[in-house]
């Protein structure tokens, strides 16, 4: 006799989430805009905080894209923020990207409980 099979819930492709698909691409274009200003800036410890995110934000499955999302909001301290050394406009706009697409994260999370 062989035993019963685990059935696991299929977790949704990102293609089938349009809004977080969208939220994750514009929040990945956000990230493009502050790394090359930290790149231009000379700023060393931005830069490798802001390298891998656009790619995450960009192609990371929506299981992976709140771990991301999170990385990236943490460079907004109160001490010390992102905002402080590389443009306003564009850390604000990251910043608002970023919530966004949390927001979007949530609600999905609590649609499917």
């Amino acid at each position: 006799m062989t035993p019963p099979r685990r059935v696991t819930p299929r977790t949704p492709s990102r293609h089938e989430l349009p809004e977080i698909d969208e939220a994750g691409l514009a929040a990945a274009r956000c990230a493009d805009r502050l790394l090359a200003a930290a790149r231009t800036l000379g700023s060393a410890r931005w830069e490798a905080f802001l390298a891998p995110l656009p790619d995450r934000l960009r192609d990371g499955p929506p299981v992976e894209l709140r771990a991301a999302a999170r990385r990236g909001r943490a460079a907004f301290g109160a001490k010390d923020s992102i905002a402080d050394v590389l443009p306003w406009e564009d850390a604000m706009a990251f910043r608002d990207a970023l919530d966004r697409l949390l927001r979007l994260l949530l609600r999905h999370e609590a649609a499917q409980r």
